[in-house]
């Protein structure tokens, strides 16, 4: 039986488990061919303290075929062909999980030295003003944990949330010159400031209980201070000025959003579809 995330107190929530169903609907207004569809829609069987129970794929189509394979970052793909579509497909994505508080996210020897933490990528890459940000960011106070923090607030603070100011192209610099965005966009501000400032930081993409889209906010990556050489990602949500916690669903990882886009792909055909997307996540055991 579903839980009502209203009645939790997570600050005394130590394990929580979770059922995500995620629909992704392409209509197209005539026969489309050669189909070559990648879904980011499973989360890995171990992200720290986050554990696959189960999940499953479904591609309401016949002939349709399903392949999975994991990238570079350690993200699950699942890569969908079909020789034609009529006229529509659907998506669907069922996965549980369940996530244990006080568990960092603990990373081997060898992410601190990958590029991409530190290297800006096309989405993330910083203008004249959030290298001035950056400077002052890192003046203010110390480095590491408190400098990501001062960072989250001030992304929060720059920005207000608005849909249909922004697109999947919409890059760090155009976002905050905007002011205004959504969850992926504070997310690029972020990593753009973080990155400028020398902090090692990916892109997250997941869920937050109910319905809606997916979210996605950052985790700056530090090394532990055991000399194992191993790292720790901390989470980070600029949408809301938070420090992620127990009741977030991790998908996938990357250097910005073009790596981890729920559902992507290309096909043949002389029009374009229409995508309706839906997704609800449930809280059905806590302790």
């Amino acid at each position: 039986m579903a839980i009502d995330p209203a009645s939790v107190d997570w600050h005394t929530a130590r394990r929580a488990s979770y059922q995500v169903r995620q629909t992704f609907r392409y209509e197209y207004p005539q026969p489309i061919c050669d189909l070559s569809h990648r879904l980011i829609v499973i989360p890995p069987e171990r992200f720290g303290d986050q554990r696959r129970l189960a999940h499953n794929v479904s591609v309401g189509l016949d002939g349709a075929r399903l392949e999975s394979r994991t990238d570079r970052f350690g993200n699950m793909i699942v890569d969908v062909f079909a020789p034609q579509v009529a006229d529509v497909i659907e998506f669907v994505a069922e996965v549980s999980v369940e996530r244990r508080a006080a568990q960092p996210n603990r990373l081997a020897d060898g992410w601190l030295a990958d590029g991409y933490l530190l290297q800006p990528s096309r989405l993330t890459e910083a203008d004249d003003v959030i290298l001035r940000a950056a400077d002052d960011l890192v003046e203010a106070g110390e480095w590491g944990l408190p400098l990501a923090d001062r960072i989250n607030d001030w992304v929060y603070q720059s920005m207000t949330y608005r849909h249909g100011v922004t697109g999947v192209r919409t890059t760090a610099a155009e976002a905050l010159a905007l002011g205004a965005g959504v969850c992926q966009d504070y997310a690029h501000v972020m990593l753009a400031v973080c990155r400028a400032c020398g902090l090692p930081s990916r892109y997250v993409s997941g869920h937050l209980l109910g319905q809606g889209g997916t979210h996605a906010w950052v985790e700056v990556v530090l090394p532990t201070r055991d000399g194992t050489g191993d790292a720790v990602a901390h989470a980070f949500d600029p949408t809301h000025a938070s420090r992620g916690g127990l009741g977030y669903v991790t998908v996938a990882v990357g250097a910005d959003y073009s790596d981890v886009a729920p559902t992507s792909g290309t096909y043949r055909s002389g029009s374009s579809g229409t995508l309706t997307a839906s997704k609800r996540v449930t809280l059905m055991d806590l302790e």
